[in-house]
């Protein structure tokens, strides 16, 4: 075993090492990195084994390069959104069919399937209202997991 290997550092995967090289191919757009530098780190993160590594290469970026990526990506990611709005839309229309079905097959004279729609509509506006503010598939949730709490919000 190299003596700089220890069993507690983890390998990176190729996915990691993509994700920190589209960081810093946003950064050098943005101008923040120039073209040598944008290719000295490109060439590091494509040689990294580790992903204690990876970390060093963006610590100097605004937010770790992540609002690049964030401002980058907004098209994409506010589509992604409006998509699992529209899933999550059209589950709670299935249901309320559904339990409508079944509650006029039951004969039952009081609307019992207003209690559960009442908490799938509530879950529906939740996420209609918070994916507004917060895109659900942000760059800023899917990278860099190994940095620690400072990557997560």
């Amino acid at each position: 075993m190299n003596p700089n290997e220890s069993p507690t550092r983890m390998r990176t995967s190729d996915s990691e090492r993509e994700q920190i090289a589209e960081i810093l191919r946003a950064a050098m757009t943005e101008g923040r990195l120039t073209l040598e530098e944008g290719e000295e780190r490109l060439a590091a993160v494509y040689a990294t084994k580790y992903r204690d590594e990876l970390a060093p290469l963006t610590a100097d970026l605004p937010d770790g390069g992540r609002r690049a990526m964030a401002e980058a990506h907004a098209p994409e990611f506010r589509l992604a959104t409006r998509r699992a709005l529209r899933r999550h839309a059209s589950f709670v229309m299935i249901a309320a069919g559904i339990l409508t079905g079944l509650w006029v097959l039951s004969g039952a004279h009081f609307f019992w399937p207003a209690i559960p729609l009442v908490f799938l509509v509530m879950g529906l506006v939740r996420h209609a209202r918070w994916s507004h503010y917060e895109p659900r598939y942000s760059y800023a949730h899917r990278v860099a997991p190994w940095n620690g709490p400072e990557w997560r919000r």
